[in-house]
């Protein structure tokens, strides 16, 4: 869809962008390019917007795709109606809010039968006229003339037309919007419910909102949140305190300024119709809409939560390709090993038993050593889950070769990964506890290849993630994957299927037909022979070849971050320079003798030429860190060994609104609340720390009975 100026408009101004931005990154959307490809390779046509702000202005440039198929059906079913006049036609087609479309559409939307209903087909509806339009002094007598086999006395008559006032007032937008208002002001509460009393170990978890309020433009989404879900699962009640009193008050006086004043006989039936509306029909409603309104902007901040988390994780620092042994520790059953080659392959794998009850050291000491030895393992990945400091212990026992260090990593996923159809497909012929161990040996070597073969929510860094609106979410964590793949580069030759479907531009059916490709016809000796896969047509090309990498290919630019239809302005480049376009890549001194302006042309405007300047300086660069060792307190190995004011190493394990979950080397984390991280003031945990982060903690409680450790933030 060609987008309209007012939405353009709308989404500017909610951006704090300029208006030509929007419309042209809506136009790149149209030319079927994607937030990957624009963020990097259309820098002039958007002004610079980042991926995040491309990325919302996809989801507008969705959301008002959608508002103008709603907009047609509702014009087409108001004027099938015949109330389609022009200034209703002006306002709907004007209309940027999905609130206020539908409160437009309201008094036309096929209804079930109400009491207004009933009433206007017993014939009362001119009376409900005279009576709102203030055009009777007393409404008795003019009620005696509605009386039929279907009203059979004046009060009868009366009530019917209140029930058509209070129903068309409720349908009225000016009126819904002055609620929303008063709404929006006040205080979400919350109550126990009877629930909470029948079952009160299950709704302990809540009891710090059984009587519980604050503004809603205050309120935190972690608390809206675990509301909301309290109440869903019947141990709340969760209201808005609006004073029924005011709220119909100033209904009643706005009523008032746009008609004349009713007598004190028509006044108070118009008091009955319009407290009826307001508590039968409007306060639920309105209360409904405001708590989704909340709950929508609780969704979001705790997405954006989830999505930086996530992007922290994918971007962890990889060891780099190793010869890997991995070990997915246990007790009774045993630790799976693995060993894995540079490129993740499986080369080996068995069970060795070193702990209680079967207590085999000796063997289990020799069979990592002959490992080791017999595959060359240059690093060794211990899974953080159960037995994970016994079994480095365990390790210190081995004497392994110099240099070879043991890591440990997050298990968060592993299982849902081992029996996924990601994993089957690639060991057909192991069980799960074979593919668990190898997913935790490739989160080593490259976490982002790995990771991204599980579903995000299944990976322990969320907050609320299974209450939020699930389609925001998978929208959000579809962009983080993207990003994260495409800022890092995939190498063509070596990546798989799963990995390549995140590449701007391809997705399953295309990253399959690559695989198939490579397989039956060799490695992709450049960029310019993915024109041969099969299906992948030249828009496909354009969205995909610059982030995709070939080591070693004839043209050292097929492994970089320069895109093939830059490749003639670095040849031009060279050329000034008098070196061929191999001497210039990576020569940084000469990088900085390269006038940009020189080589502006058509849509590669400086931004692009200095990206490419940057990029021939260091080609192929990864912005990830470098995979640094980490050692938890060696006298910690239980909740028995805490005891407030000791200082601890760890490592953040999740961020939240509220604070940050910390491995301190236990079963358990502990968790900095927000208060506890040294700022003054409302602080944002996320501007503090970061996922991953190796930091310093001190205890402050530690509660055995619970499981729960409380710690503070050392700087």
């Amino acid at each position: 869809m060609a987008m309209k100026e007012i939405y353009i408009r709308y989404i500017a101004g909610a951006m704090d962008v300029k208006d030509w931005q929007i419309e042209n990154c809506a136009t790149l959307f149209e030319e079927g390019d994607t937030i990957p490809f624009i963020c990097r390779y259309r820098k002039e046509r958007t002004g610079g917007l980042d991926d995040a702000e491309v990325a919302e202005v996809r989801h507008w440039y969705d959301v008002f795709a959608e508002m103008e198929k709603r907009k047609t059906t509702i014009l087409e079913t108001i004027a099938a109606q015949g109330g389609l006049t022009d200034e209703l036609r002006s306002a709907i087609e004007t209309c940027v809010d999905s609130a206020m479309l539908e409160d437009l559409y309201l008094p036309y939307r096929p209804k079930r039968r109400t009491r207004a209903t009933a009433a206007k087909e017993a014939g009362l509806e001119p009376l409900a006229d005279l009576m709102y339009g203030v055009k009777l002094k007393d409404p008795a007598p003019e009620a005696r003339k509605y009386l039929n086999d279907k009203v059979s006395t004046v009060e009868d008559a009366l009530a019917g037309a209140r029930d058509i006032i209070a129903e068309r007032l409720s349908e009225t937008a000016s009126v819904r919007e002055t609620l929303r208002s008063i709404f929006r002001t006040r205080k979400v509460v919350s109550k126990a419910a009877k629930a909470a009393k029948t079952d009160p170990e299950a709704a302990a978890k809540y009891r710090s909102y059984f009587s519980f309020s604050m503004p809603l433009s205050r309120i935190p989404s972690h608390n809206l949140l675990a509301m909301l879900r309290a109440e869903n699962e019947g141990f709340l009640s969760v209201s808005i305190d609006a004073d029924p009193e005011k709220c119909g008050a100033k209904i009643y006086y706005d009523f008032c300024k746009s008609a004349s004043y009713p007598s004190p006989a028509l006044a108070s039936q118009l008091h009955l119709a319009f407290d009826d509306a307001y508590k039968r029909l409007l306060e639920p409603s309105i209360r409904g809409e405001i708590l989704k309104e909340a709950k929508r902007r609780a969704d979001i901040e705790s997405i954006n939560v989830f999505g930086e988390n996530l992007r922290q994780l994918l971007l962890s620092a990889p060891l780099g390709q190793k010869r890997v042994l991995a070990i997915d520790p246990g007790f009774r059953n045993g630790c799976k090993t693995v060993c894995l080659d540079e490129q993740g392959r499986l080369l080996h794998h068995e069970i060795i038993f070193p702990h209680p009850p079967q207590n085999e050291k000796v063997k289990s000491i020799m069979a990592i050593g002959s490992m080791v030895e017999k595959y060359g393992i240059q690093a060794i990945a211990v899974g953080n889950g159960t037995a994970s400091r016994e079994t480095e212990d365990f390790l210190r026992k081995v004497h392994l070769p110099v240099g070879c260090k043991v890591w440990t990593v997050s298990e968060d996923g592993a299982s849902i990964y081992s029996a996924s159809e990601v994993a089957r497909a690639e060991f057909p012929d192991e069980d799960v506890t074979v593919r668990g161990a190898v997913s935790i040996g490739r989160r080593l070597t490259d976490p982002l290849s790995e990771l991204v073969k599980i579903d995000p929510k299944s990976l322990g860094v969320g907050q609320y993630q299974h209450d939020v609106d699930q389609g925001l979410l998978r929208e959000k964590l579809d962009n983080v994957v993207s990003f994260c793949v495409n800022s890092v580069g995939v190498n063509l030759n070596t990546a798989s299927p799963y990995l390549l479907s995140y590449v701007s531009g391809i997705g399953p059916a295309l990253a399959a037909n690559i695989v198939s490709y490579r397989a039956e016809n060799g490695a992709f000796a450049s960029r310019s022979e993915l024109r041969k896969v099969p299906r992948l047509g030249a828009k496909a090309f354009e969205q995909c070849a610059g982030f995709l990498r070939i080591s070693g290919a004839a043209n050292p630019l097929d492994n970089s971050a320069v895109h093939p239809e830059c490749y003639h302005i670095v040849d031009r480049m060279a050329a000034d320079l008098g070196m061929p376009v191999s001497a210039l890549v990576g020569n940084a001194s000469a990088c900085e003798r390269i006038d940009a302006s020189k080589y502006v042309e058509g849509d590669f405007g400086l931004p692009t030429i200095n990206d490419i300047i940057r990029e021939l300086a260091k080609p192929g660069r990864d912005p990830r860190e470098s995979a640094e060792e980490f050692e938890f307190a060696q006298d910690v190995r239980s909740l028995e060994d805490l005891h407030p004011g000791m200082e601890l190493p760890g490592i953040v394990t999740n961020i939240t609104n509220f604070g940050a979950f910390v491995d301190i080397g236990l079963h358990e984390n502990g968790l900095i609340h927000v208060s506890q991280m040294g700022v003054r003031g409302h602080a944002d945990p996320s501007r503090i720390l970061k996922l991953h982060q190796r930091i310093r903690v001190s205890v402050l409680d530690v509660d055995t009975g619970r499981g729960r450790i409380s710690l503070r933030l050392l700087k």
